[in-house]
């Protein structure tokens, strides 16, 4: 999930009336109530304080964010991050048997045994495009029937699909450079005016550009652009990360950075690789996820996460650019494994080869009780005609009784990105959608949160949405911990706020019900989610032993429920 691409794609292609109108969220909005503070936040803050007043006390619950990465020593973190009880820090020993050396804080399935990291990878597509082109190259159609033919008739889709998103990038990153050449001109008029090659918001108010029009609308454009973090000082830095990361690193079939991690992809057996570096290349995104879910409250610093009594398990499996399967189930199964209760999945990618191989891992949550929260996605699409992976529906159906089968995993939540505006723009104009494959709409813009070295920032996008949700589903895990996750799901999509009225459909001016955009027609609310939850009575629990796999064949029993 490349937070430094959506920036820009929302800098340059947002129009900027847009922009003005939502004008800047108030701070930790996502936490505020929509009667008493007048935002459409989750109402954690209120929901908290009635819990306490009720004499209500908290059950610590561990949440893993499998992401990016996070700085485990953030001032806003560090106090709640989970510590693996089982594992003496720096021995270079597998203590708890668990199959994974010195996992204090969690895992790292994007390093190598050598330190070293995958930062950048291709997207699934163009890892589609290339294996595909290796097994077709030469073939002819004609030749082909049955599960061969179908098979290159998914390869003659990939290839249009990975040739028209190229196309489309090189003519994004020719629009891109035009931006940055407007803004470069614009600053170099100021900077000559000002006499200095650096300035600030504050300089621009020095400037007298009644007689020239030149300098006027580059002063328009600086303090267009300032504000959202381009400035004279990180101009080149920025114009060089714009720079096709997109042709450079994930639409490029030449590379390859797998073998810095060491181990096969293809080889779905093996799930014992990686390292214990948490935080990665870059573990801005994972972060900023993890200090939604829980930032330290009311410490005097930085912000407030939504949930308290939270231990956050850092589980590394996402690049910039495609997770792969093989990583996102292994990390799911290493969650569920070392005691997560709720599993943050803020990332997504339109195809899934392995799907059958993250099912399996889904279902091994399910069966242990564990809540899966992922987020919708970002390119305003319908998540009910083009899926977004990894996804709730089973290729293939689980078992359930004597007759039935399972066809949608029980303990998946689906969310989608809530603006902070209120009648018509609620839904936040980048966000996924679907009647039947996303349940609720959470905070998602504007979203103010931890970043690493002790630093904050704001990024827009569904993967901040995602632990909206998640937080919210802590506080129920925690303060009802009878409460089963297939419950605890249910009691947040039952529970979330109806929307009446219209709201614009993602990506388009259209108008349509807010009903016709998730499953619950509304949004995330933790004060009538506790309401719930205060009525629901506990399901039954099957009294057996829950074992974890561990390494070198070992099972160890984790819990008696």
């Amino acid at each position: 999930m490349n937070i430094k691409r959506i920036f820009l794609l929302v800098f340059f292609f947002v129009p900027v009336s847009f922009l003005l109108a939502q004008s800047k969220a108030p701070d930790n909005w996502f936490t505020l109530d929509k009667a008493t503070d007048n935002v459409q936040g989750v109402s954690s803050d209120k929901a908290l304080s009635l819990l306490k007043a009720k004499g209500r006390q908290g059950k610590p619950i561990i949440v893993a964010v499998l992401d990016s990465g996070v700085d485990v020593m953030h001032e806003d973190l560090k106090d709640i991050i989970w510590v693996n009880p089982g594992e003496i820090p720096g021995n270079g020993i597998d203590d708890d048997r668990n199959g994974y050396v010195d996992d204090i804080h969690g895992w790292n399935f994007l390093g190598g045994p050598d330190g070293q990291n995958v930062h950048h990878e291709t997207l699934e597509l163009t890892r589609e495009y290339v294996r595909l082109s290796k097994k077709f190259e030469g073939t002819n159609p004609k030749d082909l029937y049955g599960e061969a033919k179908k098979e290159y008739d998914y390869y003659l889709k990939i290839k249009e699909d990975f040739e028209e998103a190229r196309q489309k990038a090189e003519a994004m990153q020719a629009q891109i450079a035009a931006q940055f050449e407007r803004v470069e001109k614009a600053f170099a008029l100021i900077s000559k005016a000002l006499g200095k090659p650096s300035f600030t918001e504050d300089d621009l108010k020095a400037l007298d550009t009644r007689a020239d029009k030149d300098l006027d609308e580059a002063v328009a454009l600086a303090k267009r652009v300032i504000p959202r973090g381009l400035t004279p000082d990180n101009l080149a830095e920025q114009k060089e990360q714009a720079a096709g990361d997109q042709l450079r690193y994930n639409l490029n079939p030449d590379y390859n950075p797998r073998h810095l991690v060491g181990d096969d992809p293809s080889d779905l057996t093996n799930r014992f690789y990686g390292n214990n570096d948490y935080r990665g290349p870059d573990a801005a995104h994972g972060t900023h996820v993890a200090g939604i879910i829980a930032a330290i409250r009311n410490n005097g610093i930085g912000i407030n996460g939504i949930a308290d009594n939270v231990r956050i398990m850092t589980v590394r499996c996402v690049p910039d650019g495609d997770e792969r399967d093989k990583d996102v189930a292994n990390a799911i199964r290493y969650a569920v494994d070392n005691g997560a209760s709720i599993i943050n999945m803020s990332f997504g990618k339109g195809y899934s080869p392995d799907k059958k191989y993250v099912d399996d891992a889904v279902k091994y949550a399910a069966a242990h009780d564990v809540l899966l929260v992922h987020a919708a996605g970002n390119d305003a699409e319908n998540n009910d005609k083009r899926p977004n992976f990894p996804n709730a529906n089973y290729l293939e159906p689980e078992r359930k009784g004597l007759f039935g089968k399972q066809r949608v995993a029980p303990n998946w939540l689906e969310v989608g990105a809530l603006s902070w505006a209120d009648g018509e723009r609620r839904v936040a104009s980048f966000s996924n959608y679907g009647k039947k494959n996303v349940h609720l709409f959470a905070p998602g813009y504007q979203i103010k949160s931890t970043v690493p070295d002790n630093e904050y920032a704001t990024f827009s996008g569904t993967s901040m949405a995602s632990p909206s949700a998640a937080g919210v589903a802590a506080i129920i895990r925690s303060y009802y911990p009878e409460l089963s996750a297939a419950q605890v799901r249910d009691i947040l999509v039952k529970s979330a706020v109806k929307q009446e009225g219209e709201v614009y459909k993602p990506g388009s001016t259209e108008k349509v019900k807010f009903s016709d955009l998730c499953v619950s027609g509304g949004v995330i609310n933790a004060v009538t989610a506790v309401a719930m939850a205060e009525t629901t009575k506990p399901a039954k629990k099957n009294k057996k032993a829950i074992w974890r796999e561990a390494g070198a064949g070992q099972r160890v029993k984790i819990s008696v429920p």
